[in-house]
């Protein structure tokens, strides 16, 4: 190893054990891992360049003009020579360097658990804990030389403590799928009516886009979207679809295509479909999420096509993920992502150096034109604590579309909605659409006029207000999708839902403006805060209630997919 020169703490990477998780001892100092080392941003990028950034957020989509791939590594990627600064210190360090990127800012290294722990300075153990499973943990901070202070902003996969939970909420049961064909509810000939005979209020996605007033003569066509899905080691465990029963529910239920889906295996096994039961989701089976996440975006935008971004529930495979889909080669216009965690977990799941990363990441996606959908969470304004209100992340990042839930309730012809309100069936164990103040992120410039509360905390503090737009999430008027089993459709909701009904959404505007809509929170909040989102009045999540104009239950309001359309051009 080399002679270590002074080594300084990398700034926000303290981690503290979970409570009530249990040492089991000293990880296995011969083991190999793999860890990510993100670099800072090019610290001297042009005028010329940063100029073209000011106006993406105001101007409409058919008047921005984004980065191109080398504009974009000038202001969002690293410095070459900070890249082979790290790549230097990682060799000398009895590391093996798998990979450098500068568009992602990334060096990719290998290595013993012992000599990781000596190049930063930080020590391992096996940990067990009831509802978290197994993992490496660590404790303290991750030092850095000296001159490599503040070039490397974050390492990620020293620590595999599961991040993020799934946003998904089941219904009332499942039902053979045949059924609904020998009934008549779905025909290759018509459209699919309601299943009202087995869950009276629910849908199917392509009915929802229809009550939404998606735009006509669109389907996506021409646009890539990333579908995040998280599986892997610990409670995480399995999660995958199969394409078999994709095929059966798109092409015999609904009567349309398949669309053309791609895997991008980032972090983990990759597709690894789990039994996609309510025990097994319980037990941490993403199935059921990723199956949801599919059959919405792939019935709603039958036209785009579906790249699987698979990784693990880690902050490695978060950070690594986004990365990849937005600074990569795969010309995403919309990611879509149906999972979050507390900003504020008691089992310190995201650290503040996770969150600054991240967070770069996600203002890094509006020069390339991405829209990125989050939902806001399926435990109303306390997102899961049993403390205070708090919100989800990344879905209070200021640089993403915040997404929250409403039930819906149409017409019998399903023409029309006769009444939308805030989701929230916390009475009977059925959830309720995240939303309130974010306690990390300040108010943007763009919700100055939106009449953001202080939080309900005892803080009662001023921030980032969530969510920012809402779409259907009740399970009980949940979208009827198909179980990975093949056999049998169940509804299901959760903001789970409403994120994709909002990126199917996107992936049409997209295509009838020629042009990514990108980063839409300025446009929305600044030029269509009135009279082109369906408004939502009625209802509560606990500490906040819905009203006219925005609110911290259901953002501006649910789609209006034609007016948003005119609004763009």
């Amino acid at each position: 190893m080399a002679k270590q020169q002074k080594q300084i703490p990398i700034k926000g990477s303290r981690r503290f054990e979970i409570p009530d998780a249990k040492r089991i001892g000293s990880s296995d100092p011969a083991q190999k891992i793999k860890v990510s080392i993100y670099a800072r941003r090019n610290p001297n990028p042009s005028a010329g360049v940063l100029s073209k950034i000011d106006q993406l957020s105001t101007a409409l989509p058919k008047n921005r003009q984004y980065l191109s791939n080398k504009e974009f590594d000038e202001v969002y990627g690293a410095d070459p020579k900070e890249i082979n600064a790290i790549v230097s210190w990682a060799k000398k360090n009895n590391l093996s360097v798998n990979e450098s990127n500068i568009s992602e800012k990334r060096v990719l290294v290998e290595g013993t658990i012992k000599d990781i722990g000596n190049a930063f300075n930080v020590e391992f153990s096996e940990y067990e804990h009831h509802s978290l499973g197994r993992y490496r943990g660590r404790t303290g901070q991750v030092y850095i030389p000296e001159d490599l202070y503040g070039i490397i902003e974050g390492v990620f996969g020293l620590d595999t403590r599961p991040i993020g939970h799934s946003r998904c909420k089941r219904g009332r049961g499942s039902a053979p799928w045949d059924e609904f064909v020998a009934t008549g509810i779905a025909d290759k000939k018509k459209a699919p009516s309601t299943p009202t005979n087995k869950w009276p209020g629910t849908f199917f996605p392509p009915q929802v886009a229809g009550l939404y007033n998606y735009p006509t003569g669109t389907d996506g066509t021409g646009q890539n979207v990333a579908i995040f899905a998280f599986n892997g080691d610990g409670p995480g465990g399995q999660g995958g679809y199969k394409l078999s029963a994709l095929q059966t529910y798109f092409e015999k239920v609904l009567g349309q295509k398949t669309p053309e889906i791609t895997d991008v295996v980032i972090q983990g096994p990759g597709n690894d479909p789990g039994p996609d039961t309510q025990a097994s989701s319980n037990n941490g089976d993403s199935t059921g999420e990723v199956m949801l996440d599919m059959c919405v975006v792939g019935s709603a935008a039958p036209g785009a096509k579906i790249f699987m971004y698979f990784t693990e529930f880690n902050s490695q495979g978060w950070v690594d993920a986004l990365h990849n889909a937005i600074a990569g080669t795969n010309n995403i216009s919309v990611i879509s992502i149906s999972y979050g965690n507390p900003e504020q977990d008691p089992q310190s799941a995201w650290t503040s150096m996770a969150l600054n990363v991240v967070n770069q990441a996600l203002e890094a996606s509006n020069a390339k034109g991405i829209t990125i959908c989050c939902a806001s969470g399926d435990s109303g304004s306390n997102d899961g604590s049993q403390n205070m209100p708090e919100v989800d992340f990344p879905a209070s990042s200021p640089f993403v579309l915040g997404v929250g839930g409403t039930k819906v309730v149409a017409s019998a012809n399903l023409s029309t909605i006769t009444s939308e309100t805030v989701w929230n069936e916390m009475f009977r164990q059925g959830g309720a659409g995240g939303g309130g103040i974010s306690a990390i992120f300040s108010k943007p410039v763009y919700q100055n006029t939106a009449n953001v509360p202080p939080s309900a905390n005892p803080s009662h503090g001023i921030g980032r207000g969530v969510p920012d737009v809402a779409a259907l999430a009740d399970p009980y008027t949940g979208v009827v999708i198909m179980n990975v089993n093949g056999k049998s459709l169940e509804p299901i909701g959760g903001t789970s839902a409403a994120a994709p009904l909002w990126a199917s959404l996107i992936l049409r505007l997209n295509q009838a403006l020629n042009a990514p809509c990108g980063f839409l929170n300025t446009l929305l909040y600044t030029k269509f805060a009135t009279n082109v989102l369906n408004d939502i009045t009625v209802g509560n999540n606990g500490a906040y209630s819905a009203g006219p104009g925005w609110d911290a239950c259901t953002g501006l309001g649910s789609p209006d997919g034609e007016k948003l359309l005119d609004a763009l051009k």
